[in-house]
């Protein structure tokens, strides 16, 4: 992929270019956001309407559907990345759809501090916006950062998650505190504060932004994206139109079957299932093909990664708080504070992680994304394992150890550093620039389809129990991750030797 490169002048702080900070701190303050609203987000909706909750009032749903709106809340968040990538591309460039995204957050952020039923519904639609239009873009604002073959490219995006997760370390440890002195709705106004802060920091740092995220105007050269006559060529391809024939009859079977709101979703990813083949009709050359052929197959690893790691909002964090014994030294520990263990293992772990990969990678031993990725899929797996004795424990005692989550947090976190960071990193070397925020946007897309089957799975507990399906999850995830170890060789050899000349480089070498 030929990325926007740095200037010969552009500053670097710490051997990375600045502008690598200030969307740092950005997406720091983004995640920030994000997740402390996630973190309340279940326990508020289960919590009881009649006010004896010291936290306020909450809206008395049963688990099952908390966890079901959960599920299609962060799914819809990440599958409206398509449309921002495709805004993005076409339309307005990243850095605009950045700023925009940013704002919208801050108007539904600040919609969730009002106590009525429209306002909830109207402020999880704007995050949902807001997100969709700032998460794509702004991840391949940090790739434009770094030239082709920079080795420093993944240890940058290793940076810029630590950002993401001091966000949510940050978020999870103030906003429970929050919750649990001024309620509910005290968390979700923190949010949109923080939003605002990384608003203005974006503004502030545009000046070291200046080579990357601009929007072309339209040349009518080949590098132009149409999205309209890319479907306007389905009908001559036959294999196409039959496929994507297929898969509308199957939305159509869904909504009649499971409800409209699956219908759409069905038929949105049909017509994304037919821009994406599409592309790859359209790629000049068969390398390009190859590697775009890696990248979607790579998702089917991001799907079960997310779906198993996203259970910590869901069937992990109501477990945490209604079956393990959180008392340590006399005082009880906030459920909502158990999620900060996530990024408070990235902050300590991911700079290691991402030397040790480079290390690897420098002394020519196994150090590919897609070994990463697979691995990384493994590891988190094996942090069921401890919640599968937590289950065990809590049968027999009727109560289970903090230590068992702290275990299993430890182990999704180093899975997590081996498979996510990595991803976007891989996406910006293989993709085509002119597709760059769409791939990207079809990334975090299929996080949230990873998170909606969270959502199905966390469901599912209620009629399987929690131990039947904390072992389901540590047996799958195993397999999956082992199958992609078994083919790694002939999947690298279709991404044409992308990571195979990496090294070190500064911006005055670009």
């Amino acid at each position: 992929m030929s990325s926007t490169t740095l200037k010969p002048h552009q500053k670097e702080l710490f051997g990375q270019p600045i502008g690598l900070y200030i969307l740092f701190l950005t997406e720091m303050w983004e995640r920030f956001s994000y997740y402390g609203m996630r973190a309340i987000l279940v326990l508020y909706m289960t919590a009881s309407t009649m006010g004896d909750d010291p936290r306020g009032a909450g809206l008395g749903w049963t688990s099952q559907e908390a966890l079901a709106l959960y599920g299609w809340y962060t799914m819809l968040v990440y599958v409206m990345s398509i449309p921002g990538g495709m805004i993005a591309d076409k339309l307005i460039g990243q850095k605009k759809a950045v700023l925009w995204g940013a704002i919208i957050l801050c108007l539904g952020h600040g919609v969730l501090v009002l106590t009525d039923t429209w306002a909830f519904y109207t402020g999880l639609g704007l995050v949902i916006l807001g997100v969709g239009l700032l998460k794509p873009n702004i991840s391949t604002m940090v790739g434009g950062l770094y030239k082709e073959g920079d080795i420093r490219r993944d240890k940058g995006f290793s940076i810029f998650y630590i950002g993401i997760n001091l966000g949510s370390l940050l978020a999870t440890l103030i906003v429970g505190i929050v919750v649990k002195f001024y309620g509910w709705h005290a968390g979700f106004g923190l949010a949109g504060i923080v939003m605002l802060l990384g608003l203005l920091n974006y503004l502030y740092g545009q000046k070291y932004l200046s080579q990357v995220g601009n929007h072309e105007p339209s040349t009518g050269s080949a590098d132009e994206i149409s999205y309209g006559e890319l479907y306007g060529k389905l009908g001559s391809s036959p294999k196409q139109l039959v496929i994507t024939l297929v898969l509308l009859l199957v939305s159509f079977y869904g909504w009649y079957a499971l409800g409209w709101a699956y219908g759409l979703l069905f038929i949105f990813l049909t017509a994304i299932t037919a821009l994406l083949m599409m592309i790859y009709k359209e790629l000049d050359s068969q390398v390009f093909k190859d590697r775009f052929l890696v990248l979607l197959l790579s998702f089917i690893m991001v799907i079960v990664f997310w779906g198993a790691f996203e259970q910590a909002g869901g069937l992990m964090n109501l477990y945490t708080d209604t079956k393990t014994d959180r008392v340590l030294f006399g005082m009880e520990i906030p459920t909502i504070m158990f999620q900060s263990l996530n990024a408070g293992f990235i902050i300590i772990f991911a700079t290691v992680v991402a030397s040790i990969w480079a290390k690897r990678k420098l002394k020519g031993k196994e150090a590919s994304s897609l070994f990463k990725m697979a691995l990384g899929i493994i590891i988190m797996g094996f942090g069921f394992l401890f919640m599968v004795f937590a289950a065990m424990q809590f049968e027999k005692s009727g109560t289970s150890s903090m230590l068992w989550l702290v275990m299993a947090y430890l182990f999704h976190t180093i899975g997590e550093l081996c498979l996510s960071p990595v991803a976007l990193s891989f996406i910006t070397k293989l993709t085509p620039v002119k597709y760059a925020s769409l791939m990207m946007g079809v990334y975090f897309a299929a996080t949230g389809l990873g998170s909606k089957v969270a959502g199905i799975v966390g469901e599912s507990a209620s009629d399987f129990g929690e131990y039947t399906v904390f072992l389901g999850i540590l047996i799958f995830t195993i397999i999956v991750g082992t199958l992609f170890i078994l083919v790694l060789k002939p999947l690298k050899r279709l991404t044409h030797g992308a990571e195979d000349n990496e090294r070190m480089m500064h911006s005055d070498e670009v």
